[in-house]
């Protein structure tokens, strides 16, 4: 019962995260969306890499971190519903490009996540003196 509980207070968290960014950019549609689910590939690659090779991590983490707080961030739904808004306003290359670029974008995102959490950290790093 904890679990569902956290991972609802997580998704509420990042519902409203979302929320706020989207009215902080207001009137970038449909970049605050692609911003968006490029930093949640980037945060869930960074997260899944960092939780398979911590051995001392909460079992709960993924399921509150990456489906609460990241999935409710990031919106499939709203990247659908921008595309089919562009494809009937007949604005059909910049739909294209915006699949095409959020594809190949979250792909590499997640990549670099990946990346960046694996490379090894120097002594002191990431410390201030």
């Amino acid at each position: 019962m904890l679990l569902y509980i956290l991972v609802g207070l997580a998704g509420v968290a990042g519902a409203l995260l979302r929320y706020g960014i989207g009215l902080f950019w207001e009137g970038s549609y449909p970049l605050d969306t692609f911003v968006i689910n490029m930093a949640g590939s980037f945060a869930l690659g960074c997260l899944a890499f960092w939780i398979e090779k911590n051995a001392k991590v909460h079992p709960y983490l993924m399921a509150v971190a990456g489906t609460g707080f990241i999935g409710s961030f990031t919106t499939f739904s709203t990247f659908s519903v921008e595309n089919i808004k562009l494809l009937e306003t007949g604005h059909t290359a910049i739909a294209v490009f915006y699949i095409l670029l959020s594809l190949i974008g979250g792909l590499f995102m997640s990549w670099l996540g990946f990346v960046l959490a694996r490379r090894p950290r120097k002594r002191g790093e990431g410390r201030r003196a």
